[in-house]
């Protein structure tokens, strides 16, 4: 396929896939139950932060997240004191267990009474055009507090050429307007055409298929080699292409 041919091509994929049917066998259904912005951001990055593994899980252990927080998010992660973590005992995702979904309820609360809430922390201020030193700055803020060791394994550090998956989904969730009801776009201090796409094994795969993507390991570099074509493609919206990646790979197994 010529350029032309591969932007019609994926711009059919990303009209079949980004509309509400994504929604229903989709994580980002998780934050679409809530309707205060501090709800919505603050469920979409404990969700976005399990989504690895197994769909179905993922979705079952993000409402069971959201239970554990009395289905209020914004005023559990405020308001908690010590003792209401308590009922995470049980909690566990894969190696995502009680000791870090208590250590990320305190550094929320860090974040939103000393910081301006995430999307202050993870706005872009060195005039970058992508997340890059963001992320590892959200990162450092994260664990200004108190922590434990483990827990720093979760949240990804793209200055240690981390592909960042998860906090990049996360940022499309919250960042990109996509005027179908899928991507929130409630980050109006963010601009989406400094978005990359949340970098997996399908949404690789499928890109290298295309020729979108020569390197073979999915980190940081193979995100750059990325944003740069799909930035070609469409300037100001890139992480639409996302959509179309994903679903080529997971549903029509591309």
């Amino acid at each position: 396929m010529n350029k032309t041919e591969l932007k019609e091509f994926l711009d059919e994929k990303v009209v079949l896939y980004n509309n509400p049917k994504f929604i229903e066998s989709d994580p980002i259904q998780i934050p679409h139950t809530f309707t205060l912005k501090e709800d919505i951001e603050i469920a979409a990055f404990l969700t976005a932060t399990i989504s690895w593994g197994n769909r179905k899980m993922i979705i079952k252990n993000a409402y069971r997240m959201m239970e554990l927080l009395d289905n209020s998010p914004y005023d559990f992660v405020l308001n908690h004191q010590e003792k209401d973590l308590k009922t995470f005992e049980n909690f566990v995702h894969r190696t995502f267990n009680n000791i870090d979904f208590q250590q990320f309820i305190k550094s929320l609360q860090h974040i939103y009474k000393n910081h301006f809430g995430l999307e202050n922390v993870l706005n872009i201020k060195d005039n970058s055009k992508n997340y890059k030193t963001a992320i590892h700055q959200f990162k450092t803020i994260f664990f200004e507090i108190d922590y434990q060791q483990r827990t720093q394994k979760h949240v990804s550090d793209p200055l240690k050429n981390s592909a960042a998956k998860r906090i990049n989904m996360f940022l499309r969730w919250m960042v990109r307007d996509d005027n179908s009801g899928v991507d929130f776009g409630i980050w109006q201090t963010h601009n989406p055409a400094n978005l990359s796409c949340p970098l997996d094994v399908h949404s690789g795969n499928v890109a290298r298929k295309l020729k979108l993507l020569n390197r073979k390991q999915n980190d940081w570099k193979a995100l750059s080699e990325l944003d740069k074509n799909l930035r070609k493609l469409d300037k100001s919206d890139p992480v639409k292409y996302d959509f179309a990646l994903f679903g080529l790979g997971v549903f029509e197994k591309f």
